[in-house]
């Protein structure tokens, strides 16, 4: 971070204002995304699992890029990271709006990642620095309030624009924002950043890769090839020796890529825990969800878009409330009462049926989505205050690592029970078809035959659903338990200040009189 900006009394709203629209963009183009995956499968004739690495991919570059942040931010300036990861963001942005084939959609998602990598770890940066740990609450939930426009507004404008136009209109309706973002950020961002004598340790990276890249490819490889082929558990092995072996190497170094020292402070380590955890419920929903309405139920996907709108207005909205309440009552209530919520309501979506309800399911997102408003930024603005000031780089990369990295594995994760459990259903729907004796004087047609087929695999499809999210129960259960030991922290001790000695404070003060 820019010594000035630390230095500055009134918080750089200027700054913290072209981020947080820098940011904007990249998210609101994640959560495009959701509601037009079942158009993109359909026109590209790809599966699930081959069309959710379209979401895993872009969060596995996060988690592999993010990382880097700490590095980048002691390395760079403001000005500097904002440019060049926008930069970055547009080219994707251009190349995937373009594509007509998968391989090339998915290279402009992964260059797109690679831009918006750094901006959230670049925000929250500045947003810790500018602000005391008093005010953090309210001045998160503001910057809460605005980034969650985009998943508010994100599905409805998808589902009208899908509806209206091709997939790939929602890649160039976002091109010409994001051009005008780098322009405000190369006219209007003038800070500076002193030359500082950091090197980046590039077989931490290339481990780090590895050892992510691992976990995530075997998890998303499991739905097609199942858990006992080797290309699954074997990838599986590789991604954990090497994420033990880069750990381990972090833990050695002085100065660090990603900094796992700072795991020591309790308070950090149970919010980091429960976030990930929490990431990985949360895309039950939104993945799985425009699933189900679209593929399943015939539901158009401007309907899809505006069934999430409610759900995600609410969560905006409670976002400055949620920081005000954390400032009074601290995050220990609040996750608690909004875990109980998401448990709830993750189990009864593990009860759709073909007939469940549009208001139902409207309802029930709304619910789910205002418990998680209760969890995510009290949980992690707790862990965060705990922390030394010179570790907040190291804490918002860590953060920013695990969320993409569990968002990532939870998504791969949930979309091979999905998938796993849809091709079990299938056949014991078959099998208990075929016990079924036809009745002679009525002729089976082809026509009737693909109806049954057709029929057959939407139930298959809607079980593997439901299982999914009874699993998302049980995940977030256990973030319901860890919520149990959080308490309200105040900020450690930095171990690397020297204090002054006491017969030092003698002398200065005689020298004083």
């Amino acid at each position: 971070m820019d010594q000035t900006i630390k230095k500055t009394n009134k918080p750089p709203y200027g700054v913290l204002a072209i981020l947080i629209i820098g940011a904007f963009i990249a998210f609101l183009n994640n959560t495009l995304l959701n509601i037009a995956l079942p158009s993109i499968m359909t026109d590209l004739k790809i599966d699930p699992s081959t069309g959710q690495w379209l979401i895993t991919g872009f969060m596995l570059v996060n988690g592999i890029l993010i990382p880097l942040s700490a590095f980048l931010i002691q390395k760079f300036s403001v000005r500097q990271l904002f440019l060049a990861a926008m930069l970055l963001f547009t080219l994707g942005t251009v190349l995937a709006g373009f594509a007509h084939a998968f391989p090339l959609l998915l290279s402009g998602r992964m260059i797109q990642a690679s831009g918006s990598a750094i901006m959230m770890p670049l925000l929250m940066n500045v947003m810790l620095t500018s602000f005391p740990v008093e005010k953090r609450g309210v001045a998160m939930g503001v910057f809460g309030l605005v980034l969650m426009f985009a998943p508010a507004i994100g599905p409805t404008l998808s589902g009208w624009i899908i509806e209206h136009y091709d997939w790939r209109m929602l890649f160039h309706f976002v091109t010409p924002i994001a051009i005008i973002v780098v322009l405000l950020g190369f006219f209007l961002l003038k800070d500076k950043k002193d030359k500082v004598d950091i090197r980046l340790d590039f077989l931490s990276v290339v481990l780090s890769s590895i050892g992510f890249g691992g976990l995530l490819y075997g998890f998303s490889s499991a739905g097609k090839e199942g858990w006992d082929s080797p290309q699954v558990y074997g990838t599986l092995a590789v991604g954990i020796i090497s994420l033990v072996t880069f750990i381990l190497r972090q833990l050695s170094q002085e100065r660090p890529l990603l900094n796992f020292r700072i795991y020591k402070y309790p308070m950090f380590a149970l919010s980091s825990a429960i976030s990930m955890v929490v990431t990985m419920a949360m895309f039950s929903g939104m993945l799985l969800l425009p699933i189900y309405v679209q593929n399943i139920r015939g539901i158009s996907p401007m309907d899809a878009g505006l069934m999430l709108l409610p759900g995600a207005i609410l969560m905006a909205i409670m976002m400055p409330v949620t920081g005000k309440l954390f400032d009074k009552f601290g995050g220990r209530a609040l996750a608690i009462v909004g875990l109980a919520i998401t448990v709830i309501t993750s189990y009864l979506f593990s009860k759709l049926t073909l007939e469940t309800t549009y208001t139902h399911l409207i309802i029930l997102y709304t619910v789910r989505m205002f418990g998680m408003s209760m969890v995510n930024m009290p949980v992690t603005t707790n862990g965060l205050n705990q922390l030394p000031a010179r570790f907040y780089p190291h804490g918002t990369a860590m953060n920013n690592t695990m969320s993409q990295v569990s968002g990532a594995i939870g998504t791969a994760l949930l979309v091979t029970v999905m998938t796993t459990r849809a091709k079990t259903h299938a056949t014991e729907l078959i099998e208990a078809a075929k016990k079924v004796v036809p009745n002679p004087s009525v002729k089976i047609t082809e026509a009737m035959q693909l109806k049954m087929q057709h029929d057959i695999q939407m139930k298959a499809m809607l079980e593997g659903i439901n299982d999914a999210f009874f699993v998302s129960v049980f995940i977030a259960g256990l973030a319901l338990v860890l919520a149990l030991f959080i308490k309200r922290a105040k900020q450690a001790e930095d171990p690397g200040e020297v204090k002054p000695s006491s017969t030092h404070k003698v002398k200065t003060k005689l020298a004083e009189n």
